[in-house]
């Protein structure tokens, strides 16, 4: 008995374990004749013999089968797919490693720009304040040019202008 587990346990663990190869057998291995090959790798697994009482292995033992070429192209196939998918993801990470300085280089420029924006901003808000300042002196300013003593200036201008208006009216007329 295993310490820690009852022998239920211990049973159904057992249990799982023999029906492991079973599992396996059923995993397809990605092939398009994966399923039709299991029944084939079933009856080879029977047939794998190990002699390792000696050390000179004949050539007619490790013969390439129709199976083993097989399996050697699709091992092929695969490992280049591999190589090429390697290839993409070096060039991937090549562009990620660009755009990662591209970053770090931009977040210096702002970091050289802050202080000059705040800077500019400090000397608008005071250009700001000086101009509203201007216009306030400005209106002020004319308020009193225009006060009431010259609004009877005014008026004698206004009734000059009405008698050139009407001179020019009757020498346009006459003629």
């Amino acid at each position: 008995m295993i310490k820690g587990l009852s022998k239920e346990e211990v049973s159904i663990r057992n249990d799982l374990v023999l029906a492991l190869p079973e599992r396996i057998k059923a995993i397809p291995d990605g092939s398009p004749a994966g399923a039709k090959e299991t029944a084939k790798w079933a009856a080879s697994t029977s047939q794998i013999k190990f002699d390792s009482s000696d050390t000179n292995f004949d050539d007619g033992l490790f013969q390439e089968s129709e199976e083993s070429s097989q399996f050697r192209q699709e091992y092929e196939m695969r490992r280049l797919k591999q190589v090429v998918q390697d290839q993409g993801l070096d060039f991937i990470s090549e562009g990620l490693d660009t755009l990662k300085d591209l970053a770090s280089d931009m977040n210096e420029e702002l970091d050289r720009q802050v202080p000059l924006i705040d800077e500019i901003d400090t000397k608008v808000d005071k250009a700001t304040s000086d101009l509203k300042r201007t216009n306030v002196r400005l209106k002020e300013s004319l308020t009193q040019i225009r006060s009431s003593q010259n609004f009877c200036i005014d008026i004698i201008l206004l009734c000059v202008i009405l008698g050139i208006a009407s001179y020019l009216y009757n020498c346009i007329e006459v003629k």
